[in-house]
């Protein structure tokens, strides 16, 4: 079988991929070649694909995280050598593809407790939920959080991050199929459906305080609603756009005193150290069990069947793969 290359050709629809036959190098000073064994998706690589979050160059390979073993390794690199088991997430992208030449330093190594599959899945919605959970608000014992989407990949790892912290959970799902999965990842409650009253109904589980934080994966306009589902001084996090671009927000929603932020996790790990520590975290939390459930498995050259799933909305957890 020989190995293939993913080439997102030009910006836009499932079309623009082209598959190649892939030949690499060995590695320079610093570097490590992986053969990949497992390929995550996330919603990013839609973003990156749709021309939404450009790329500097076309045609360009696309893809957040993997997981493989080393192949080969350059020189000036002592802590990894030919057989060990590793996995990377974050920047730069490039992981749609059989091999990969990457700086060691975007490395982790894999305990031998986490599988490939399981890696691949979770590690950069893993780091994201640090992210999110500990840096962009502290989510403690007794914190009200709201979570989208919380049957799917992220929202799974976020509703399981949030409640070992002893936080209680109101997730949205969008069937009663994705609710099984969310009340299974420990949501206290559910709003089920793209027609709930959001805010009414989060207003009547807080006794009509808000949620302390609201993670808004969906965009379009429900992040005005989440933003209204928060308390006063209490924070909505806006972290997607599944549902389409997210119109301007008046600076009047944010009365009396509520915030709103965008983090972006590639612009978190851009610096290695801090890169490897919420890696590292990751990884602890996914040893405990805080993981994405593995939805469906594509091969490498079925890339565009694996994005259009995921942009149906009916996959819960995530979508892999397979080299």
């Amino acid at each position: 079988m020989s190995d293939k290359i993913v080439l997102l050709v030009s910006p836009g629809e499932h079309g623009r991929f082209a598959i190649q036959e892939q030949t690499v190098s060995e590695p320079g000073e610093g570097q490590i070649l992986i053969r990949h064994q497992a390929i995550g998706t996330n919603f990013l690589d839609v973003y990156h694909r749709k021309g939404i979050y450009p790329l500097p160059t076309n045609p360009a390979v696309i893809g957040a995280e993997a997981a493989g073993v080393v192949e080969a390794v350059g020189s000036g690199v002592w802590d990894f050598r030919e057989g060990d088991r590793v996995a990377y997430a974050g920047p730069p992208v490039g992981a749609y593809a059989s091999l990969r030449l990457i700086a060691a330093e975007r490395v982790v190594k894999l305990p031998d407790s986490i599988s490939k599959k399981t890696a691949a899945s979770s590690l950069l919605k893993g780091m994201t939920a640090q992210m999110l959970l500990e840096k962009t608000y502290k989510v403690g014992a007794g914190d009200v959080v709201l979570v989208h989407a919380a049957a799917g990949g992220l929202g799974t790892i976020l509703t399981r991050g949030a409640k070992a912290r002893g936080a209680v959970v109101i997730g949205t799902v969008g069937s009663e199929e994705k609710a099984v999965l969310a009340r299974a990842a420990g949501a206290d409650h559910l709003l089920v459906g793209r027609d709930a009253d959001l805010i009414s109904e989060v207003k009547a589980l807080t006794d009509g305080n808000g949620v302390d934080v609201a993670y808004d994966g969906i965009g379009g306009n429900t992040l005005l609603k989440s933003l209204h589902s928060v308390r006063p001084f209490g924070i909505a996090v806006t972290i997607g756009q599944a549902a389409g671009p997210i119109p301007p927000v008046a600076v009047e929603n944010l009365r009396p005193g509520k915030f709103l932020a965008h983090p972006s996790i590639m612009a978190w790990c851009a610096d290695v150290d801090r890169y490897r520590e919420t890696a590292t975290a990751a990884l602890r939390d996914i040893e405990a069990g805080i993981v994405a459930q593995v939805d469906s498995e594509y091969r490498l050259e079925e890339v565009a069947a694996a994005h259009a799933r995921m942009e149906t909305g009916r996959s819960s957890g995530s979508i892999l793969l397979m080299p």
